[in-house]
């Protein structure tokens, strides 16, 4: 028994420390997965571990290439945020402009860079306030506009000269724009160090947004018009951000908001070039803006894929030699999309993680959305926690002190190519149905945003995507927090000094402003010039559009089935 017993104790304790090879292996064997399958929030599958090899043969200098140079993989500037952070933008905009001012003075005075325009929705398709489908927005989603008036209002007190201002405005962006430097003049600014951005990106407004005006190919001639005044009067000027931003809000990939975006870009440098302008003339003045979304990862590997492709559709498809017209220089905002009205403080943690994926990807300036913007218009103090968030990352996360904090990530890297490849894949599918206006006008590009759009709905719904405080983890009771709410009144007095304007301007001089408009508009001429003697006789946005209108018609939208 002793023996035996002796034997049992040794054979026990050697299958401790000397397992034999098979149990070896099954001990090693790897635990099972909390999913069956990994995924990007787009999609792209993952694996459990990324290495050099995976990245495959090629040369990662030559793919990657050193900040500022050449496909500006890792930046576009040599020294990054070393050199200056990117510009702080708040999307502020409500109310009368009054209102706006206030709040645009409130957020200059707490450290914003600069201001970024938001303009209600009569103002953004050419409506002025007293029109009857105006009835119930003026003022709602942004500010309202109607005349010159009012925009001197909205920037009383802000030097012009000695600010940054982006416009969010597309449709009627070159009565916006000619509206703006009407303000700079009668402030006596130079109109050559005039700096800001005028969205100006009308074929995102046939795909995902809506806010259109005219059909199709003479809003583009509005586009190429303003691409060439700004080149001989205001040369610091963006002429345009290309907007991937409401591409993604309205559903699409990550892919495919890169694809689309620069899709709609290499339309835009086409016509340009087919007014007879040449590429280094205006391409240096083009600008981008991206959505910031949840995926860490995934959004900066987007902004090193875009960059990237980018660069070299400009050097390669356009052959354009100035350096300037090889950068993709971007504007980011955090996704609106992803904001809940359930647990609206969760919101504070989505935006932080978006703006820092933003700063990681080398954006120029960036936008962080409210708390409360599933709610409603951002409060005052909504609105500077999101300006604070900002500054957090600037100033005590560390990640603005080195060049390229991400360098050296297999992950981040695999992901690059990966949404690269699937944009590349998209432009030729485009290029092949002729372009994007084609694209656009049968309705291929809607259609494959609406399928990813029902796609991800689905996985929400079946709690493959989990949606904290949404689909899961959800509180008991719901918390009210304070919102903005725009006051009835808004719309009364906007419309009376509406109306009292009309009364006092010298009406002689705006049926002339009018009718040079719409004889101009007859021909190839530049509509920039006539549309600022407009604005400066006091003829309203939506004078001054349905001038265009009676020429031009207006858009139908195609049904996707």
């Amino acid at each position: 028994m002793a023996t035996s017993s002796h034997g049992a104790i040794f054979h026990f304790l050697f299958s401790i420390f000397f397992p034999s090879m098979s149990e070896t292996k099954a001990k090693s064997a790897p635990p099972a997965e909390r999913k069956r399958k990994f995924t990007t929030l787009s999609g792209l599958p993952l694996d459990p571990l990324y290495t050099k090899e995976g990245l495959g043969s090629g040369d990662p200098e030559t793919a990657l290439g050193y900040p500022g140079e050449f496909p500006y993989t890792r930046g576009i500037y040599p020294t990054m945020y070393r050199g200056r952070f990117w510009t702080m933008r708040q999307y502020a905009g409500f109310g009368t402009a009054v209102e706006s001012n206030q709040r645009y003075r409130y957020l200059l005075g707490k450290g914003q860079a600069g201001l970024s325009v938001a303009f209600d929705l009569p103002t953004q398709i050419g409506l002025d306030s007293d029109h009857p489908l105006a009835l119930g927005e003026v003022g709602k989603v942004g500010v309202a506009i109607d005349s010159l008036e009012d925009m001197e209002t909205l920037f009383d007190g802000i030097p012009l000269e000695k600010v940054s201002t982006s416009m969010t405005i597309n449709a009627t962006a070159a009565i916006l724009l000619c509206l703006y430097v009407a303000v700079a003049k009668k402030q006596g600014a130079n109109l050559q160090k005039l700096s800001g951005t005028v969205q100006n990106d009308v074929l995102k407004e046939y795909i995902a947004r809506g806010t259109y005006i005219y059909p199709v190919r003479p809003a583009m001639r509005i586009v190429t018009d303003i691409f060439a005044w700004c080149r001989d009067h205001l040369p610091r000027w963006n002429t345009i951000s290309i907007s991937g931003y409401h591409i993604r809000e309205a559903g699409s990939t990550a892919v495919q908001e890169i694809a689309f975006t620069l899709a709609d870009g290499i339309a835009y440098v086409q016509a340009a070039l087919d007014t007879g302008l040449s590429v280094d003339e205006f391409a240096p003045q083009l600008s981008f803006f991206f959505n910031a979304h949840n995926d860490l990862l995934e959004e900066i590997a987007k902004y090193r894929a875009a960059r990237r492709l980018w660069a070299k559709i400009m050097r390669d498809r356009f052959h354009a030699k100035d350096r300037r017209s090889l950068l993709l220089r971007f504007h980011a905002q955090t996704a609106g999309s992803s904001l809940t009205a359930q647990q609206p403080e969760n919101n504070i943690v989505r935006v932080a993680i978006q703006a820092l994926a933003a700063v990681l990807g080398g954006c120029q300036s960036l936008h962080t959305n409210s708390l409360d913007e599933a709610l409603a218009l951002p409060t005052e103090d909504s609105a500077l926690i999101a300006l604070r968030t900002q500054q957090i990352i600037a100033h005590e996360t560390g990640v603005a002190n080195t060049i390229d904090p991400v360098a050296g990530s297999y992950a981040i890297e695999h992901l690059t190519n990966e949404i690269e490849r699937g944009a590349e894949e998209y432009i030729a599918k485009i290029d092949s149905l002729g372009g994007m206006l084609p694209a656009i006008e049968t309705g291929f590009v809607q259609g494959e945003i609406q399928k990813a759009a029902f796609e991800f709905q689905r996985a929400v719904e079946k709690k493959e995507q989990i949606v904290v405080g949404v689909n899961d983890f959800i509180a008991e009771q719901h918390r009210q927090i304070p919102t903005l709410r725009i006051d009835e009144e808004v719309e009364r007095s906007q419309i009376s000094r509406l109306s009292a304007l009309r009364a006092r301007r010298d009406s002689a001089r705006v049926e002339s402003a009018l009718a040079e408009l719409q004889r101009r508009a007859a021909t190839s001429q530049n509509l920039l010039p006539t549309i600022l003697a407009a604005v400066e006789a006091y003829v309203t946005i939506g004078e001054i559009s349905d001038a265009l209108r009676r020429l031009f018609g207006e858009y139908q939208e195609s049904v996707v089935i």
